[in-house]
């Protein structure tokens, strides 16, 4: 993984196969054809996702909660790249999480008006828990007109994007910010571990257990601190996008009735001021590997903050790592390759006693509009038994010169997101989560075995045991394929 080590073209030296790698980039043949890095364009563009009309439903808490106000705007950012006929869109929304149906419409569309084929477009959400509800999960439910204007607008990002295109130069880098981000699964003292939603006591760790106390042992699993980024710059030297990737689920400390894109929203306003960018500019923030990654301090709290105080030090902190590991770039055309797999994985179905359980449980409940937890459980057994026994999801794995960036439709656990980035062939490698799609919690097979919340069968964690062990067999391939080239 990248560290303090030697930097070419803002990449640590992993091996020298990996740096010849770097500076034969130029001659590579991409997928879709001949790749020319002398012709290497990029454009940026921000389109605007906020709802048109309060109050909205927002995602983030099993309950519905109304927003009755915009604290920050939502946006849609899209840098688009092009090297010879090989065009690649990235856009990272500020949303909880977004279907793969709505993003499956505004590639269409995207496509249709740019020529953009619909596999070299990734879309993901930031996992902002005060937007709009864009997915019906749990007891919170869209409004079908914001999800047209979602799908509209994240077509609208991508053709401004590519209506901006021009010569332009790329680098790389990654520093580190290990202070923002703590495992928030722990393994604790046996009388911190309570029944899950299904009756049964078996879990080993519990998360998010209550902060500074005696129940803690030690987290379950790592952190990722790694500020990943690729940075943009026009022909005359000017700040273009910055695409960075931080694993941390998100931050938070805002009205529970206001709309705000966290500190990914704030990160994209910081790091054009650290670099004192013009209004053209676009700060993009992508949620990387943070499926079991907080902003709390377990063992030492932290003094409470006034509301959007903590996602304004959090943006800052991360911004100001950012601006100085950009500093190091040396921006140059580069070359450019995407490829795109499906995926086909099984899903985790309860047997006929859970069900007759779940089912019980649901006709004792009081109020089926305020369902509570064991109920709210029992809704998603339900639900799961009547849907597929499979999914297919959508891998996506892009080469930017020798930065490398795949894409899970999950929230996807620490430890699988610091696998891939010492698996990978390349100089740096940063996984965007909640992409293309929404499949759930990633936990590995490991954590499974572990339970705990992000293990507890739901719309929100169903794919089966070995479904990252799969995924990242799928990446590894087409990382070692996209290398070879």
């Amino acid at each position: 993984m990248a560290g303090n080590t030697p930097q070419i073209r803002g990449c640590s030296v992993k091996t020298l196969f990996a740096a010849l790698l770097c500076y034969l980039g130029s001659f590579v043949i991409a997928a879709g054809g001949e790749d020319a890095a002398s012709e290497f364009r990029a454009g940026a563009a921000i389109a605007d996702i906020t709802p048109q009309r309060l109050p909205v439903s927002m995602t983030g808490s099993f309950q519905d909660r109304q927003a009755t106000d915009v604290h920050d705007a939502l946006n849609a950012r899209c840098l688009v790249m092009e090297s010879g006929d090989t065009q690649v869109a990235i856009v990272v929304c500020d949303s909880c999480l977004i279907t793969r149906d709505i993003y499956d419409e505004a590639k269409r569309r995207a496509s249709e008006s740019t020529g953009i084929p619909v596999s070299r477009m990734m879309t993901a959400a930031t996992h902002t828990h005060t937007a709009a509800t864009a997915v019906a999960l749990a007891q919170c439910h869209p409004d079908p007109d914001y999800l047209e204007y979602l799908t509209a607008q994240i077509a609208r990002a991508i053709e401004r994007a590519h209506a901006r295109l021009g010569p332009a130069g790329a680098g790389w880098a990654v520093g580190e910010e290990p202070g923002e981000v703590s495992n928030r699964r722990w393994f604790v003292k046996p009388e911190g571990i309570n029944a899950d939603p299904f009756g049964r006591p078996d879990d080993r760790v519990r998360t998010n257990p209550p902060r500074g106390s005696d129940l803690l042992i030690e987290p379950a699993g790592p952190v990722d601190p790694e500020v990943a980024l690729l940075s943009i710059e026009s022909a005359d030297g000017e700040p273009l996008s910055v695409l960075a990737n931080y694993s941390l689920h998100y931050v938070g400390g805002i009205p529970p009735d206001q709309l705000s894109a966290d500190y990914f929203g704030e990160f994209a306003r910081q790091i054009g001021d650290r670099l004192e960018a013009d209004e053209e500019f676009v700060g993009i923030m992508s949620n990387g590997t943070s499926g079991d990654v907080n902003n709390y301090n377990f063992v030492e709290p932290r003094d409470p903050a006034a509301p959007f105080e903590r996602c304004r030090q959090v943006a800052g902190r991360i911004a100001d790592v950012a601006a100085e590991a950009r500093a190091s770039i040396e921006h140059a055309p580069v070359s450019l390759a995407m490829m795109e797999r499906p995926l086909t994985l099984g899903v985790r179905q309860p047997d006929e006693n859970e069900l007759e359980r779940a089912r019980e449980v649901l006709a004792a409940a009081a109020d089926p509009e305020r369902l509570n937890m064991q109920e709210l459980y029992a809704q998603e057994t339900v639900r799961l038994a009547e849907g597929p026994e499979t999914v297919e999801i959508k891998l996506q794995a892009v080469r930017i010169g020798d930065l490398a960036v795949v894409s899970i439709p999950c929230e996807v656990f620490a430890e699988i997101g610091l696998e891939i980035k010492e698996r990978s062939p390349f100089e740096t490698t940063f996984t965007i989560g909640l992409a293309n799609g929404y499949n759930g919690y990633l936990p590995s097979p490991r954590q499974h075995a572990l339970g705990g919340y992000e293990t507890w069968r739901s719309g929100w964690s169903y794919l089966e045991v070995d479904a990252s062990t799969k995924i990242a067999a799928v990446l590894y391939e087409m990382l070692d394929e996209l290398a070879e080239r």
